[in-house]
C-alpha cells in the first residue's frame, strides 16, 4: 500500500517520505550473500579450504603466525602464495616475520625485506603475534613489547606502504583468572593445554593491562598505520571497552576471530546493549572465525578446531552458526558458554559491511580487483 501511495503522489508532481524498515537476512541467505573471513589459518597443501570457501561465498584471508603449533613460516608462506595463485579472488593471505635476532639493525633490514618480498606475492598485511609481549626477550633478556623502539622502522615502513598491521597482543582476560572463574569453555579448555600462554600460572609475566598499555601506545605513536585489533583486540570481555579502543584511534578496527562466545555471553546479559554496539560501530567489525585448517600431529597441540578429516563440514557449521547469530534471530544452543543465544538479526546494511565491505576497505582489495 505505501509503495502504492509513492507512485501515485510521484504521478502528481509530489513526494512522499516512505519510511522502509531496515530489511534483514534470513538463514537461507547464506550462500548468496559475498562474504569474507578475515581471519582463518591455512597450513595444509590442500585446495579444500579454498573449495569450501568458493561453495559458501566466501573470501579468506589466511594468516601466516610464528607460532610453534604450526608448520614453520616459511612453509605457511609457500602454501599462501601457492593458493592465492590458485584463486586471487577468493584467497587472501598475511605475511609475518620472525623475532631471532631482534634488535640488531641487520633484523630491521632482513624484516624488511621479508615482507616486501612477500607483498610482491600477493601479500595484503602483516601479522605481529602475542609471541611479542608474552614470550619474546633480547639479547639483554629484557621482555619485547610492540612499543618498542626498534619496532618503529618498520611500522614506519609500513605505513608508508600503506600495509596494515594485524596485532594480536595479549590474550582474552581469562587468561589471568582462575579456570572456574573463566567466562567461556572454550578458553577453559585452551589454557588447560596450554599451560606456558596461561598467565594465571605465571604472576612473574606481564600483567594484562601492561601488554594493553603497550599495543595503545604503539598504535598512538603510529597514528597513520592501519591496525587490525585480531581477536576484539584481547578486549572481548567488554564491548564498553572495545568501543572506547575504537573512539580513541580511528585508524583501528577489530576482527571477531575465536570470540563471538564473549559477544554472546555478553548479549545474553543486555541483548539492546550488544546488538546496538553492532550498528554503532558497524565500520569499525571485520568478521573473522579463526577457523585452522593444521597438519595432525601428536606433536602440535591446536589452538582452533576444526583439524578433523571432516574439516569441510565442521568449518560450514562454524560459518552457518555465526551468521544465524549475527544476521538471524533465531537462537540456537553455544556450547562455549553452555547456553541459549539469540541471534542480533543485524540490518542488512550492517551485515554487509561487517562480513565484507569493511575488509575490502581495510585492506585496499578494491584497488587490486
Amino acid at each position: 500500500m505505501k509503495n502504492l501511495l509513492a507512485v501515485a503522489l510521484s504521478a502528481l508532481g509530489l513526494h512522499a517520505c516512505v519510511a522502509m524498515p531496515d530489511q534483514r537476512y534470513t538463514e537461507a541467505d547464506f550462500e548468496s550473500v559475498r562474504k569474507l573471513d578475515a581471519h582463518v589459518h591455512a597450513n595444509v597443501d590442500s585446495p579444500i579450504f579454498l573449495t569450501i570457501a568458493q561453495q559458501s561465498n566466501f573470501e579468506i584471508l589466511s594468516i601466516n603466525v610464528d607460532y610453534p603449533d604450526f608448520p614453520a613460516i616459511e612453509v605457511q608462506a609457500e602454501i599462501a602464495e601457492r593458493l592465492h595463485l590458485e584463486d586471487r579472488q577468493t584467497f587472501h593471505f598475511a605475511t609475518t616475520f620472525p623475532m631471532t635476532g631482534f634488535g640488531s639493525p641487520a633484523w630491521e633490514t632482513a624484516t624488511i625485506a621479508r615482507i616486501d618480498r612477500a607483498i610482491e606475492q600477493g601479500a595484503i598485511a602483516v601479522k605481529v603475534w602475542k609471541n611479542v609481549g608474552m614470550v619474546e626477550k633480547d639479547a639483554t633478556g629484557s621482555q619485547i613489547f610492540l612499543n618498542d623502539v626498534r619496532f618503529d622502522g618498520l611500522a614506519v615502513h609500513l605505513t608508508q606502504k600503506g600495509i596494515p598491521l594485524i596485532a594480536h597482543q595479549g590474550e582474552p582476560r581469562n587468561c589471568w583468572l582462575p579456570l572456574d572463574q573463566m567466562t567461556t569453555e572454550n578458553d577453559r579448555a585452551y589454557f588447560s593445554t596450554h599451560p606456558e600462554y596461561y598467565m594465571y600460572l605465571h604472576p612473574e609475566e606481564p600483567s594484562y593491562q601492561q601488554l594493553m598499555s603497550a599495543r595503545d601506545a604503539f598504535i598512538e605513536k603510529h597514528s597513520d598505520l592501519t591496525v587490525i585489533g585480531a581477536h576484539l583486540a584481547s578486549l572481548e570481555w567488554s564491548i564498553d571497552e572495545i568501543g572506547d579502543f575504537l573512539d580513541r584511534y580511528p585508524n583501528a578496527t577489530v576482527d571477531m576471530a575465536a570470540r563471538m562466545s564473549e559477544i554472546q555471553n555478553q548479549s545474553n546479559q543486555n541483548y539492546e546493549k550488544v546488538r546496538q554496539f553492532f550498528i554503532d560501530y558497524q565500520d569499525r567489525i571485520l568478521y573473522g572465525s579463526d577457523l585452522t585448517h593444521n597438519p595432525v600431529s601428536k606433536e602440535m597441540r591446536q589452538q582452533n578446531p576444526p583439524v578433523a578429516d571432516d574439516f569441510a563440514a565442521q568449518a560450514e557449521s562454524v560459518w552457518r552458526a555465526d551468521w544465524r547469530y549475527l544476521a538471524t534471530s533465531n537462537s540456537q544452543f553455544v556450547a562455549a558458554i553452555l547456553a541459549e543465544t539469540k541471534g542480533l538479526n543485524l540490518p542488512r546494511r550492517v551485515i554487509d559491511k561487517i562480513y565484507y565491505d569493511n575488509a575490502v576497505r581495510v585492506f585496499g582489495l578494491a584497488d587490486q580487483s
